[in-house]
């Protein structure tokens, strides 16, 4: 009986935190230490840096090779010629830092730029907590259909940011007749935000400027199922006006706006609330702008273009000045060389706009829509009166006094008198018991 019943007894799940999980012998952190060198060395091979500037490293290490075997050739054969085919190390020398400079700066300034784009989200996340906490504290005032509004829409907000700083993957072009539109379907353009080195718009400002005609170019039509994110998120009120703006997160602050200058004058409701609220929404339109100024500035391109060339030619030089004391290990040792410069110059190129992959924008758009309806329900009990909560607890407390005495009555009759007057501890008392019920 025993067997069978531990055999039909269900076997606990095994649980895993996070912080423990592992994945190889790298922890789910992702910040490498001096201890994670094994692991770095043998992902090599896997590199994104190296398979984006496999290109040059290609290049460079075959004018390696070739220059090395040509100078062993004519070493043996014609001594005087490979002589004169190499040049000293001192102009190398020379430039090596001037070459470092120019790729701290680009990095560093690069860095700058990463930093500043996460800020910036941080500030969003930031400010979309503190509105959801304003205008649930002011649920009365406001009206609770006009809360639920404006949380969706700021739900879907980070997104639609992010569909206009990122392209927008999710959308599916519009070709001919092809299209069979339904009720999931949504018509709209694509919220592609202008870059200043755009040669077609810049053409276009200038011809308006000097005859003061206004041309306005075809924009290619986009579909969009409303079923996704965030279109599901939108008010069905909103949700058509929103697809047919050009800047569609501005739209949704404005919108929000709105909804907010709406609310009449209340006794808890007066124009210091509404101000504070629409400060908030002021706060979620400067990020927009500062999400553009990223995505829209470049380093200046003379800068990289300089850097990008001087570190070219002073490479190309580097096995004429390497080949009369390596031979033929000039092509290895050229090649950890071009990777070690080639990869700090890609690093700052891939960090230069931070938007289009450096940060997860679907992660962070993901955790600030959970914190504004994600987790509603239980956010809820913290507005509740105080009032009403505690004397909600107090009830539970004295419902909980009352069957432990009687079952204490019960099984050893008489003693229940201080054993269980939990109800007069001190408040550190009655916390203390509080969070032992918690961890059980």
């Amino acid at each position: 009986a025993s067997a069978s019943a531990s055999a039909s007894s269900p076997v606990p799940p095994t649980i895993i935190s996070r912080e423990s999980a592992k994945r190889e012998d790298l922890s789910r952190s992702e910040r490498y230490s001096a201890q994670d060198w094994r692991h770095n060395i043998a992902s090599l091979p896997h590199s994104t840096i190296l398979r984006e500037v496999r290109n040059p490293l290609i290049w460079m290490s075959s004018w390696a090779a070739v220059v090395s075997v040509v100078h062993r050739y004519l070493r043996r054969s014609y001594p005087r010629v490979a002589d004169h085919m190499t040049i000293p190390g001192a102009p190398h020398s020379l430039l090596v830092s001037a070459i470092g400079l120019l790729l701290v700066f680009r990095t560093n300034s690069a860095y700058q730029r990463f930093v500043e784009g996460r800020k910036i989200w941080e500030d969003i996340s930031s400010t979309a907590r503190d509105l959801t906490r304003m205008i649930k504290m002011y649920e009365e005032q406001i009206g609770k259909e006009k809360r639920i509004r404006v949380q969706r829409l700021l739900a879907a907000f980070p997104y639609l940011l992010r569909h206009r700083i990122k392209p927008n993957l999710l959308m599916r072009r519009l070709k001919g007749t092809n299209f069979e539109r339904n009720e999931h379907s949504l018509l709209l353009y694509d919220d592609a935000v202008m870059t200043d080195y755009d040669l077609e718009l810049a053409t276009s400002a200038a011809s308006e400027e000097s005859d003061g005609k206004s041309r306005r170019n075809t924009r290619p039509l986009y579909w969009v199922d409303r079923r996704t994110l965030p279109w599901r998120l939108l008010p069905k009120q909103a949700l058509e006006a929103c697809a047919r703006a050009q800047n569609r997160p501005l739209w949704v602050c404005d919108r929000m706006a709105k909804e907010i200058q709406t609310v009449p004058d209340q006794p808890n409701w007066t124009s210091r609330e509404r101000l504070t609220t629409i400060a908030m929404l002021n706060k979620m339109s400067h990020c927009i702008g500062g999400c553009e100024r990223i995505h829209q500035t470049v380093v200046p391109l003379n800068y990289a273009r300089h850097s990008l060339r001087s570190l070219t030619i002073w490479l190309i030089g580097l096995p004429l000045a390497l080949v009369k004391d390596l031979g033929l290990a000039t092509a290895p040792v050229v090649w950890v060389v071009a990777w070690c410069l080639f990869g700090v110059y890609q690093i700052g190129y891939s960090i230069e706009d931070p938007f289009q992959g450096t940060l997860r924008l679907s992660i962070l758009c993901d955790s600030i829509r959970k914190d504004v309806i994600g987790d509603e329900f239980f956010r809820d009990t913290a507005f509740i009166d105080p009032e009403k909560f505690y004397r909600k607890e107090e009830k539970e407390a004295v419902a909980a006094v009352a069957a432990a005495s009687a079952s204490g009555a019960a099984q050893g009759g008489g003693h229940t008198g201080n054993q269980y007057d939990t109800g007069f501890l001190d408040d550190e008392d009655g916390e203390e018991g509080e969070g032992r019920s918690d961890d059980e």
